[in-house]
């Protein structure tokens, strides 16, 4: 967990702090009633929307701080008064973080961290690197996995976990229900293979394999020849990142799927044709993988 994230780093120390919490909301707002942040003499840690919203309660939070105000609650209209258009009305409520309050934190924010949606990148290449960084600022739990230990040990991103394992296949029949799968690894038959097991799930959000036309129409093939489940490849995402921007840098490519895969991941709808069956898939004996 990096820092940024680490409310027990933040609570360290005898530092006093605000927990302020959006305990009321009308209209169009910048956060929910799930909203809330920390405030101490000198930082924040989360937010409940920013703009002059969050400004006016982090100068209110540092005001009770001081002991220069007392309403432990405030209800705010955000409209042309404040300088922000959104037109709703917000209600907050200011609470001194004692002992007790600190404990409920750290338990809460634990809770949601532990309910993250998994994403499994497959392939620490140019374009896995850039995907876990594009998704390391997400609240997903990122796991970069290769079999390659040089390959991942280069991958230096805060925030995401790596995996090195000499069976990536593995990995997909271990992962919780309702994960996200990235597929791009250095070799398409080892692609094929993890993608028909991730398909083959069937409770996955998201299976996303890179590639052009031409590997999209062969895996399509080995799935209906040697695998005999045809109708797996419609919850197949490929090329991620969609068709309409022709930019093929690691980076760019990074952004677009990531924008892709957060939008399954966090909402839980799966791309293409209703989950099927969950069980392993595995090619025939006699047929072996195509080679390039």
């Amino acid at each position: 967990m990096t820092s940024r994230e680490d409310i027990r780093h933040f609570l360290s120390g005898d530092a006093a702090c605000i927990l302020v919490e959006v305990s009321g909301a009308a209209g169009s707002t910048p956060r929910d009633t799930d909203a809330w942040m920390l405030v101490s003499k000198d930082r924040t840690f989360a937010t409940i929307g920013g703009g002059q919203l969050e400004y006016m309660a982090i100068d209110h939070a540092r005001q009770l701080l001081k002991g220069a105000a007392t309403d432990d609650r405030l209800t705010i209209p955000l409209g042309p008064e404040i300088g922000q258009c959104c037109g709703g009305r917000v209600a907050l409520a200011f609470k001194a973080v004692d002992p007790e309050t600190r404990a409920a934190l750290i338990a809460r924010r634990d809770t949601e961290i532990a309910h993250r949606p998994h994403v499994y990148v497959f392939g620490a290449g140019h374009v896995g690197g850039a995907l876990a960084m594009a998704l390391s600022l997400a609240p997903v739990r990122t796991v970069l996995v290769d079999t390659r230990e040089p390959e991942l040990s280069a991958v230096d991103v805060p925030g995401i976990e790596t995996c090195l394992t000499a069976m990536p296949e593995a990995v997909v029949r271990d992962a919780p229900p309702g994960s996200a799968f990235v597929i791009l690894t250095h070799d398409h038959a080892l692609d094929f293979l993890i993608a028909a097991e991730a398909l083959g799930r069937g409770d996955s959000c998201y299976v996303g394999m890179i590639g052009s036309k031409t590997k999209r129409a062969t895996f399509k093939n080995w799935l209906s020849r040697d695998i005999e489940r045809p109708e797996l490849f419609g919850r197949l995402v490929c090329p991620i990142g969609g068709t309409a921007v022709k930019d093929k840098r690691p980076a760019v490519i990074a952004a677009l799927a990531a924008a892709e895969i957060l939008t399954a991941a966090l909402t839980q709808q799966p791309r293409g044709a209703a989950a099927n069956e969950r069980k392993s898939v595995k090619p025939k004996a006699d047929s072996p993988l195509p080679r390039w």
